[in-house]
């Protein structure tokens, strides 16, 4: 009896991770793996207001990338990607750096950075949108001010629309950006720094030559993350400019979405969608396969 007794809470003691995990894990593979493969099989399917099973292959696809307004998403997607990773990196990397001389106020600033991370892209781009409308914002303000000649309708420039929205991108994700290479910075090896300042290195050039090379992980890993979010990027978009003015700003997101459920062509939506989720997988797969060789030889 006592046998038994123990061979049983030796089995629950052991099982009991996975019973608990168990619920989360049905819910992941239905609710999100089960929901991509339908979503790939939509997307060679003659699906328009409703799923149809009608397979016709490859159809949906053929037709996305003949579709104009995809190859204007393309072209602001890859604007929208350099300029927001670049200056994303750039500027968070510069921040990083102005903290890790530890100034004074440090506690104050890091939270300011970081601030804008925690709202809502929807929020953020609502804010945007007031702050640099022609009728509302800056150009009003500068008006009333006395500078009658301050032009600034980027916004409503079809133009330069999409260069708002890397505004707004980069103000709110530099701060995230910035924490991570001051984790980065400061969990390098402080001997090295030491060494490179007895032998005369000044403070430029021992980051340049010490401290930035040893950055590699985490510029690998701002850039996975800034490209995750550079290729789902709706949300911002639709509270910025809408897509506008007209497809001005139209980016794979926002393209998936109008095809999908207002226009009526769920089955071009589709495929873009899976268009969408194998670039992401082109970017994370390969990063996650070197982390965990990485730490396997660790």
């Amino acid at each position: 009896m006592n046998d038994n007794t123990s061979g049983w809470a030796g089995w629950w003691r052991r099982n009991l991770p996975k019973i608990v995990l168990s619920p989360s894990f049905a819910i992941t593979l239905c609710f999100v793996y089960g929901f991509i493969i339908y979503t790939g099989y939509i997307s060679m399917t003659a699906s328009r207001m409703l799923p149809k099973m009608k397979y016709i292959g490859l159809d949906n696809y053929e037709k996305l990338w003949k579709t104009l307004n995809w190859q204007v998403a393309l072209d602001n997607l890859a604007i929208f990607g350099i300029l927001y990773i670049g200056i994303c990196g750039i500027l968070g990397l510069f921040l990083a750096i102005l903290l890790d001389q530890k100034i004074r106020g440090e506690g104050f600033l890091r939270p300011i950075y970081l601030y804008p991370m925690a709202l809502s892209f929807i929020v953020t781009g609502t804010a945007w949108k007031w702050f640099l409308n022609p009728g509302l914002g800056l150009e009003k303000t500068m008006h009333e001010w006395g500078w009658s000649s301050f032009s600034f309708d980027w916004l409503v420039n079809s133009e330069m629309a999409i260069y708002t929205v890397v505004m707004a991108g980069v103000w709110q994700s530099s701060g995230f950006v910035m924490a991570m290479f001051l984790a980065g910075l400061r969990g390098i090896d402080g001997e090295q720094i030491k060494a490179a300042q007895l032998d005369g290195a000044s403070t430029v050039q021992t980051y340049r030559r010490v401290i930035i090379p040893q950055l590699g992980a985490v510029f690998l890993s701002a850039f996975v993350v800034l490209s995750h979010m550079a290729i789902k990027s709706y949300d911002l978009v639709i509270a910025l400019t809408g897509g506008g003015p007209g497809n001005a700003t139209e980016l794979p997101a926002t393209f998936m979405y109008s095809y999908t459920f207002t226009r009526n062509q769920m089955g071009v939506g589709a495929a873009s969608a899976m268009i969408m989720l194998m670039t992401i997988a082109a970017i994370m797969v390969p990063y996650l396969y070197a982390e965990t060789r990485s730490k396997r030889h660790e």
